[in-house]
């Protein structure tokens, strides 16, 4: 469904709720909170600090409601024990109650963290996301996977809790640092090599100048990406399994992110997520290549989407021992069997299981090298 300036999409399955795409969207916040009397707006302090008109717009939208502020930090300091649990004390606080609902307005870390409260605060209250960066609008907004770091690894402990709506409000990006555009960018093209090739085609005839806030490409980019992932959660939800063929679900989602979290660790998540998810994707591309045999043309086409829009594609800041041994607790390992999602081409996703340490070794060799 589509108007003059907002995109519905809708995402199916047992807890359905559309997706609504375009600019100025605070008219719908009201209609997907409902006749909750009390909302918690989650926020990372930088919003609150900077005052930004557009997203605080979107807070005045719930003048009529009982709201409460609840700040959290920036980025992945947000997804603590800690933190997760003085927010549970201030809805305790507030009386929160199973018909109140929880509304994230930040980014991606804001929005997994705010979806585990939710998630986890009575068994289960009512989220609608407001993604503020294009990461979050992608990737993280999306698909109901909530969940909080551990010393251990990120995203370790969680809960699958799906949203009652999501507002891609556009014009939310235009204050967003264009190193942070960028990084989100990293998931939109992985999107476009697990499934959409139209979204390589886009990148690849783009200038990278006209990737702005108010460029129609972006937003078809942003669009794709999230029916990528829509397609992919309404098959495999809770990442049980493809329907077949060899297809590996909800799994696919992750292409790129075994190394890419262990690098988001070994950095102390300095790095960006989607900066890692790009490294991530080259180094899998070139682990295929060695052990499954995807054609070096694919490999090379990862380093040219990937850097074309400004991301980095090789990595050597951490030792390879040290990265393998954060991987072998990734979420998709099983026992001791690492598990890599893999292409057999463009558009192509499936599983590659138990490769072996000279693969991975060199395929780790072949992304070393100073990042972009």
């Amino acid at each position: 469904m589509t108007d003059a300036d907002e995109t519905v999409l809708h995402v199916g399955g047992a807890s359905p709720y559309d997706v609504v795409v375009g600019h100025d969207l605070a008219d719908h916040l009201p209609a997907m909170v409902g006749d909750a009397l009390r909302v918690a707006v989650i926020v990372p302090e930088s919003l609150v600090e900077l005052a930004e008109d557009a997203a605080h717009g979107l807070v005045e939208a719930l003048a009529e409601r009982d709201v409460t502020i609840l700040t959290v930090p920036d980025g992945e300091e947000a997804k603590s024990a800690d933190v997760l649990n003085g927010c549970w004390e201030a809805l305790g606080e507030e009386g929160f109650t199973r018909s109140d609902v929880v509304v994230t307005l930040g980014g991606g870390a804001t929005t997994d963290l705010g979806g585990f409260v939710a998630a986890s605060w009575l068994r289960g209250v009512r989220v609608v996301h407001v993604p503020t960066t294009l990461l979050a609008m992608v990737d993280a907004a999306v698909g109901g996977k909530t969940g909080i770091n551990t010393a251990a690894g990120k995203n370790l402990v969680g809960a699958f809790h799906e949203p009652s709506g999501v507002i891609c409000d556009l014009h939310l990006l235009e204050t967003l640092p264009r190193e942070e555009l960028v990084a989100g960018l990293g998931e939109v093209v992985k999107c476009g090599f697990i499934a959409d090739p139209e979204i390589l085609r886009l990148v690849e005839t783009t200038a990278p100048a006209d990737l702005v806030p108010s460029s129609p490409v972006l937003r078809e980019l942003v669009e794709r990406a999230i029916k990528v992932k829509i397609d992919v959660v309404v098959a495999d939800l809770k990442e049980t399994g493809g329907a077949g063929g060899g297809h590996p679900g909800r799994e696919a989602l992750n292409y790129g992110h075994t190394l890419a979290h262990a690098i988001e660790r070994a950095e102390d998540y300095v790095i960006r997520h989607g900066e890692a998810v790009a490294i991530g994707s080259v180094f899998v591309a070139e682990l295929a290549h060695r052990a499954a045999g995807l054609p070096a043309e694919v490999v090379e086409r990862h380093r040219t989407a990937f850097g074309r829009v400004g991301l980095p594609t090789t990595y050597d800041g951490a030792p390879f021992e040290d990265l393998l041994a954060t991987m072998r607790i990734d979420k998709k390992s099983r026992g001791a069997t690492l598990r890599f999602v893999v292409l057999d081409d463009v558009g192509s996703p499936t599983i590659l299981a138990g490769p072996s340490e000279e693969h991975l070794r060199e395929a780790f060799e072949a992304i070393a090298g100073d990042p972009l």
